[in-house]
Parts: structure tokens; sequence; C-alpha cells
């Protein structure tokens, strides 16, 4: 549970670096960057003789679905959208996590369940003014696609390792960059506008950051994390993000022009809602 409270504060800041610091830059060929810097941090760390029988295509699958797919769909969705929606869009993670728990396992955590959906409220009471915009609902439906990766991925991660407690997350971990680096690299060399990649230092610092902390030790935390979690108590974490998130981008990155009570209520109220879902799923009994 504390890794995954550390890497929401750390996620925190990362929607609006992208929405504000990376305008411009071409999303997929940002994503490609971001999934290589953390894929080299992590490959001293690879132990081949570690993984064991058949593991390392599914790892590769699961870094493709959960790093790749995800950060294809997520890093188009700020072509479409404020950052601070970008944030607000994925509330239905959690909900997605329990379902696709309860799926696996073929039973139905009630308490999850509405641990999830109390979550989801929480996230949702965080509104705050609509753009104006046709495309909204384009950006929409990429944040529910980039949730439906991200979900699927921590859930598998989280089920192979507990069935392979013996091997140490750092020693396979580059799988999972190496399987998402793929996807990335493949969507990029098809879609990237490569007219709107050049970088001014202060993005290819913001990148380079981004590739380390956020993408690197963030991920990598992040299923040590959900892996010593139950899945109600990982799907509530998946909005815990949310209101630092549009914390960060609307008053930290300026993305209104003036803070007001309303705002700072919703995101009272919100983040109240998300600390009792995690209250709600820490509380119920098992570790499944």
């Amino acid at each position: 549970m504390y890794y995954l409270a550390i890497v929401s504060l750390i996620w925190a800041f990362s929607f609006g670096l992208i929405g504000n610091a990376l305008a411009g830059i071409d999303s997929i060929f940002a994503a490609t960057t971001r999934l290589g810097i953390a894929g080299i941090i992590f490959l001293p760390f690879f132990r081949a003789s570690k993984v064991p029988p058949n593991s390392a295509i599914r790892l590769l699958l699961c870094g493709a679905f959960q790093f790749g797919v995800m950060y294809v769909c997520y890093m188009q969705a700020f072509q479409y959208l404020p950052s601070h929606l970008v944030a607000l869009f994925s509330i239905l993670t959690p909900l997605y996590i329990v379902l696709i728990n309860d799926f696996r396992r073929r039973h139905c955590h009630h308490q999850y369940l509405f641990g999830a959906i109390l979550s989801i409220a929480g996230a949702a009471i965080i509104k705050v003014k609509t753009v104006e915009t046709s495309s909204i609902w384009i950006g929409f439906a990429l944040m529910q696609g980039a949730g439906l990766a991200f979900g699927y991925g921590q859930i598998y991660y989280r089920d192979w390792k507990r069935s392979h407690p013996e091997v140490k997350d750092h020693q396979v971990f580059a799988l999972l960059y190496i399987g998402g680096f793929l996807i990335a690299a493949i969507a990029s060399a098809i879609f990237t506008n490569w007219d709107n990649t050049q970088l001014s230092k202060q993005q290819a610092l913001v990148l380079v950051y981004l590739g380390v902390v956020a993408s690197g030790f963030g991920f990598f935390f992040w299923n040590k994390g959900a892996s010593l979690s139950k899945a109600g108590t990982l799907a509530a974490f998946n909005n815990a993000v949310v209101p630092l998130a549009m914390f960060c981008s609307l008053f930290v990155f300026g993305e209104i022009s003036q803070v007001t009570g309303d705002a700072l209520l919703r995101l009272t109220l919100g983040g109240a809602c998300i600390l009792g879902a995690l209250l709600v799923t820490e509380k119920s009994p098992g570790k499944s």
C-alpha cells in the first residue's frame, strides 16, 4: 500500500507535465521514448536465468498491454483533452480492475465492487468546467482503452508474481518494458508525425524525468505494490491519483486562472470518497 501511495504522488505531476511542458510534441513518440528510457534503466538488473519456463512471453505480453497499449492511448488522449480531463476520464479504471479480477477468479467480491464504485463517485465529484470541443468523446474513448489495458496488466502481473514468489521483481521487470516499448515503437513507426519530434532542452529534460522516474521507477514500484495489495485496494488507489493530478493540473500548472472555493470543495469531497473506498477495501476479509 505504501508503494502505491508514493507512486500516486509522483504521478500526480505527470499529467500536468505532459499536457503543458510537452504540448506540441508527438504523443506516441513521447510514449515510446519514455518506455525506452525505462527499459534501459532496468535492463542491467535483468536475469534471464531467473525467468521461469514459459514466463518470458507472458511477461512481454503483460508489458505490451499494461505499458504499450496503455501509453499509446493515454498519450494520444492529450491531443484531444486538457490534462485535468485526462485525469478525470481515468475514473473507471478501478471498476475495470475489480471486474477483471473477479472474472479471473470466477468470483464476485461485492465489497471490492462497492469500493470501486465509491472511488469512481469520488473522482466524478471532482469535476470542472467542461471544455468546448467536439473531440471530447474521442479523448474519453482513448482513456477507457488505456484504463482497460492498464487494469488488465496490473492484475495479470499481480497474479503472476504471487505464483512465483521466489522471483525478485527487478530481475524480470525489463521484460515488461521491452513488451511495452515494442508496441509503442510499432505505433510510432506508423503514426508519428516526425515534424513534431523536435525537443527543446526543457522538453528533453521532462522526457528524461518521465522515463526514469514516472515510468521507470513509478511502474516498477506500482506493480510491486500491486502484488502486495488486495484487488480492491489496488482498484481504489488507481483513483487516488485523480484528485492529486487534477489539483496539480488546475492549480500548479494553471489550467484555471483562479482557485475557487467550489473547486477546492469538490477536490476535498472527492478525495474523502476515495479515501473511504480505500478504507472499505482494506478492511475486507481475505488477500485476493
